[in-house]
């Protein structure tokens, strides 16, 4: 007999679980081993799985199928003692970590009221800016002798570049390293503060459109960068400014918890 061939599906309970009429909640809708599966736990859990979804839903029948085989690889692993295991240790650690966070945080960070005036105030302290950059890449721990060489050429070709009269792109095509952005001719598109690098930001922000401005140091190298565009808050996308406003809320409530369960 295969090992789980005592799954139990009650078709008649299946049916009423797939349909909209009223049914008891202790109706037994699967059962795996020992385990049953109820309308009620079928239900919670597939709210709780769906509640802030915009992408389209499985089907009930998908979802309980779905169910079946999260309780019948838990047994197996049950079986194996899997639960001594120190990489499955640490990442039921990690599960139960999400779980204290979804418990005391989820709704609190969910129901965040984000104001226009809010997005106004995030956006003045962050407001957008475009710019193209020309990276000479460090690699990570580099030596003395590497970072040296790195510095030398960018500076030798940040002063070709100030001379230069050919467009900013082609320049980023002969000498970026850089092989994405080199595709779109450096352009790091629009960024916010929360979305990029400080020191890139802070030389953007610092420059008015066609200022070329270098060398900039990061964790990748170093930079040079031609600011292209800025844009005030009544052309900024409302939907990014609202998600950063959003994370920010949601980065000061994490952090106040966490504080109060150090004092604790």
């Amino acid at each position: 007999m295969p090992k789980f061939a005592w799954v139990v599906l009650s078709g008649a309970i299946l049916c009423s679980v797939f349909s909209y009429g009223q049914k008891k909640a202790d109706e037994v809708v699967a059962t795996i081993g020992n385990t049953k599966i109820t309308v009620k736990d079928f239900n919670e859990k597939f709210n709780q799985a769906f509640k802030n979804s915009v992408n389209p839903l499985p089907t009930k029948k998908q979802f309980l199928e779905e169910l079946i085989r999260f309780e019948i690889g838990v047994q197996e692993a049950e079986k194996r003692n899997l639960d001594r295991d120190p990489i499955v240790r640490d990442a039921m650690r990690r599960e139960l970590y999400k779980g204290l966070l979804e418990k005391e945080l989820g709704m609190k960070v969910q129901n965040m009221p984000i104001t226009e005036a809010e997005m106004a105030e995030h956006y003045k302290r962050n407001p957008e800016v475009r710019f193209s950059h020309i990276l000479f890449e460090l690699k990570p721990s580099p030596t003395p002798e590497q970072r040296q060489e790195a510095l030398d050429r960018a500076n030798k070709i940040f002063d070709e570049v100030k001379k230069s009269k050919r467009p900013f792109p082609e320049l980023v095509k002969l000498y970026s390293d850089d092989p994405l952005s080199k595709q779109v001719g450096g352009d790091a598109g629009w960024q916010s503060r929360l979305t990029i690098v400080p020191q890139l930001y802070d030389a953007a922000l610092s420059g008015k459109p066609g200022d070329i401005k270098g060398l900039i140091e990061t964790q990748f190298g170093f930079h040079i960068i031609k600011v292209t565009d800025k844009r005030t808050y009544e052309n900024a996308s409302k939907r990014a400014v609202r998600l950063s406003v959003f994370e920010e809320k949601r980065k000061k409530i994490f952090d106040e918890y966490m504080e109060k369960l150090k004092k604790n």
